[in-house]
């Protein structure tokens, strides 16, 4: 039986449904949620923060510090508010979530997170994204049941 369930959360319809089915299904288990930030696919828009010419003696093409701070910020809010509604659910089994924040490409970061605590399964949604972004971006879920080195339950 598994003892320690992952699930990867990004406020998709699918991983609330993830979330609610490790929670169902492992009983008496420590469940972990986890938000990955990640700057390219969460919208950190490279274009329009390229700087066109030095400023603050930065060179051409750097990302100005204070988007980078605010992209952050909004990120950590995110996991927050996440973090917020995954507890709310977990409520209703009587569960207490440990929540972690790891920085990255979500399809390397969730293998390499289940490795490093010794997590029993994976459980996560199908896809977080829709239309053209999934296809130009590739399948987080299929990277990591390629990947992981443990059991992976992929929820539709």
């Amino acid at each position: 039986m598994a003892q320690r369930i992952l699930v990867p959360i990004d406020g998709s319809p699918l991983s609330s449904k993830a979330l609610e089915v490790a929670l169902s299904d492992y009983p008496d288990t420590t469940v972990t949620v986890l938000y990955v930030m990640d700057p390219i696919g969460s919208g950190f828009n490279i274009v329009e923060v390229m700087r066109p010419k030095f400023t603050d003696g930065a060179p051409p093409g750097s990302v100005s510090m204070e988007y980078w701070n605010e992209w952050y910020e909004s990120a950590h809010e995110k996991a927050t508010n996440l973090f917020d509604a995954a507890q709310e659910l977990a409520d209703e089994f009587d569960v207490t979530l440990v929540t972690a924040v790891e920085f990255g490409e979500p399809k390397h970061v969730i293998v390499e997170y289940a490795e490093e605590h010794d997590m029993d399964r994976i459980v996560l949604g199908s896809h977080g994204r829709s239309g053209a972004t999934r296809l130009v971006l590739g399948s987080v879920a299929e990277a990591v049941t390629r990947r992981a080195s443990v059991p992976v339950l992929i929820v539709k």
